[in-house]
């Protein structure tokens, strides 16, 4: 069976001198309480027959309630501990936060309890200078942020 393959966007912005990067802080009870090393960048799965690209504009759709326009430059996928694949596109962007809106899943919470919840897949998305994008991504996302910089000429 072949591994999961997920797509999404970095968008940044320009800030300055540097760069910012949006990163999603994953919503429902099991991220509640991680920060640092806990976001990531909106992306999902990718559907049957989906090219990744048309995936990964999708998911960002869906999951910060806006879409993007500009030019995509593919990064090199990431394999994650777990198997999943991720394909990402880097894109400049600098979208009005204000306006952000995740869809929603549906969860059996508290465990056991027999109830169902709706959670937000996103619960908050933030620009981050390049350093703290570092800290608050999932570690095995990190190597986007690596290229995303090195592409755009800028040294840490």
């Amino acid at each position: 069976m072949p591994s999961p393959v997920s797509a999404g966007l970095l968008v940044f912005r320009r800030a300055g001198a540097g760069v910012e990067f949006l990163l999603a802080h994953p919503g429902g009870p099991f991220w509640k309480n991680r920060d640092d090393g806990a976001w990531t960048i909106p992306k999902g799965l990718v559907d049957d027959g989906e090219p990744g690209r048309a995936a990964a504009l999708r998911e960002f759709e869906e999951e910060v309630g806006q879409g993007v326009a500009g030019d995509l430059v593919a990064l090199s996928p990431l394999k994650q501990k777990a198997g999943k694949v991720i394909l990402a596109w880097l894109v400049e962007a600098d979208l009005d936060l204000s306006a952000v809106s995740s869809n929603t899943f549906e969860l059996e919470w508290p465990r056991g309890s027999g109830r169902t919840a709706r959670f937000p897949e996103i619960d908050r998305v933030a620009y981050l200078a390049p350093d703290a994008a570092l800290v608050k991504i999932l570690p095995g996302q990190a190597g986007f942020i690596h290229e995303a910089l090195a592409r755009l000429g800028i040294r840490r």
